[in-house]
């Protein structure tokens, strides 16, 4: 399927804002959310039904569906910005018009639960979105030239994810933001993937693209290391690593060992356990996840893993 391009963003232009998945537990988030986007020089527009609420949801399937279409098929939106993610988007997807979509290609961006939504658009359409921050959190510099030079600019070639500078001083080193090679060797490919969960929770499903040939990056959150290797174990069982020429392990944000087990394995040795097996390149530490400085990556991408040198580098512009 050819690479569909969305235009890229510049102040002045009107951002549509949407709730996919779950609903903000306070409100106001709604509010700051909105004051967040047009304090980068956009105007904003709220979903019709973004307000409302169903349980745990941002409302009926139908309504946040309806919300999505609606944005795509209005011209006077130039993009499209998640709210939050949280759970919800994967009930949507039998609901969105992907004919639409395509005639009206235009910039969404969103992480987490949002992968449903960036995995499902890539095989049904072949439109890159952009699995970077949700509007409801305060952007820090790091996540506002990540978003700038991949949406605003479309910097090519241009490292991706890289870790935040770091001033060495004696006596410290940065525990927090170091990349590791996990197994050697480099890869190119599109750049597919976002959360595990949801990204094995598509499995078996009409919406999870065919990650042959492509560069996968995968992060979580508070999952139990067992939960860490299980999703992996499910998309190798499914065959859904099989061709995958590479892999970029964003942060496990609060991943910890089970409490349940005397025994526990390192994080580390179980994300690089399968890819050893099939001699696929891996890193883990680029700058994707549920973390203050977050990267924005361009999901159907060319880019290029260099696991030897733990870099991820983007050859072709998301934009146009």
């Amino acid at each position: 399927m050819p690479l569909i391009r969305p235009r890229r963003l510049a102040p002045g232009q009107t951002v549509g804002l949407v709730a996919p998945s779950a609903a903000p537990n306070e409100p106001d988030r709604i509010r700051f959310a909105a004051e967040t986007i047009e304090s980068l020089g956009f105007r904003v527009r709220t979903g019709k039904h973004v307000h409302e609420r169903e349980g745990y949801l941002a409302g009926a399937d139908s309504a946040r569906a309806d919300d999505l279409n609606a944005m795509f098929a209005d011209d006077s939106i130039d993009a499209i910005w998640c709210v939050r993610g949280g759970y919800g988007a994967s009930r949507l997807l039998p609901a969105l018009d992907y004919d639409l979509i395509r005639r009206k290609p235009k910039a969404l961006i969103g992480y987490s639960d949002i992968t449903a939504l960036h995995m499902a658009i890539q095989r049904h359409v072949g439109l890159v979105t952009f699995h970077g921050p949700v509007a409801w959190r305060a952007f820090t510099p790091y996540t506002l030239d990540a978003l700038r030079r991949v949406l605003w600019r479309s910097d090519t070639p241009a490292r991706l994810a890289e870790p935040p500078f770091f001033a060495r001083r004696e006596g410290q080193v940065d525990w927090d933001n170091r990349v590791v090679t996990l197994v050697p060797g480099k890869a190119r490919g599109r750049l597919l993937g976002g959360n595990l969960c949801l990204m094995s929770h598509l499995v078996g499903t009409p919406y999870l693209p065919d990650l042959r040939g492509s560069v996968l990056f995968l992060e979580d959150v508070e999952e139990a290391y067992y939960r860490v290797d299980r999703m992996l174990t499910q998309l190798w069982l499914a065959g859904a690593l099989d061709g995958v020429a590479g892999v970029a392990f964003g942060k496990f944000t609060d991943c910890d060992p089970s409490p349940f087990f005397l025994q526990n394995r390192p994080l580390q040795d179980i994300l690089a356990e399968r890819f050893r097996e099939l001699r696929i390149p891996a890193i883990s530490g680029v700058m994707v996840g549920h973390i203050p400085d977050q990267a924005t990556l361009p999901v159907g991408c060319q880019a290029e893993l260099d696991a030897d040198a733990g870099t991820l580098t983007l050859l072709e512009p998301g934009v146009v």
